[in-house]
């Protein structure tokens, strides 16, 4: 094995959790990584080195994680209950106002350089509701337009934007309690 596929191998397990956390499928993410590390080793000469190792390869995983999106998007549950759950109610009063002023959050740009901060992250992605979880992952790191989303999961554009605001306001919940107040261990 050469050095670049030892390089390219000992980052599968952060691509397979990448990977993961976005399809939410054990088999359809090892296809997804398979697949990225297929084209990786297939074509070595496109990796010219402007980017570290890891972000290209995660250039080539979102790729691979929109085509498993679009190859099995029948098998995907297009709703549960707790996406209808109104948290509007919870969390706001009848004039718009919050129930409860949200904690100081400091400077969350600092916050963001932190890795621990990525791990409860990710742990409060992974308790999304499946549709909300799916859009939200599909807008904000697959980076996909309203059209496209809207196409993929057979879903108006108002729905689309409801189930974002319910997951936006879902992580703001689990953030609140789980980073900012200082405790950093996810649900």
């Amino acid at each position: 094995m050469t050095d670049f596929a030892h390089q390219i191998q000992a980052l599968r397990p952060q691509l397979l959790r990448y990977a993961r956390n976005q399809l939410r499928n054990n088999a359809w993410a090892e296809d997804a990584v398979s697949e990225t590390l297929l084209a990786a080793l297939e074509k070595p000469l496109a990796y010219t080195g402007a980017a570290q190792l890891k972000t290209w390869l995660t250039g080539i995983l979102k790729h691979k994680v929109i085509d498993q999106i679009r190859r099995h998007r029948r098998e995907v549950s297009t709703s549960t209950d707790d996406d209808h759950e109104d948290l509007d109610d919870l969390l706001f009063k009848s004039n718009g106002h919050w129930q409860e002023m949200p904690a100081d959050w400091g400077h969350p740009g600092a916050a963001l350089g932190q890795r621990q901060f990525f791990d409860v992250l990710e742990a409060c992605m992974e308790h999304l509701p499946g549709q909300q979880g799916r859009v939200f992952v599909m807008r904000e790191w697959l980076e996909l337009d309203t059209e496209e989303i809207c196409k993929e999961t057979g879903i108006s554009a108002t729905n689309l934007f409801v189930l974002l605001h319910r997951a936006r306001l879902r992580l703001r919940e689990c953030l609140q309690v789980n980073w900012f107040t200082g405790q950093h261990t996810p649900n």
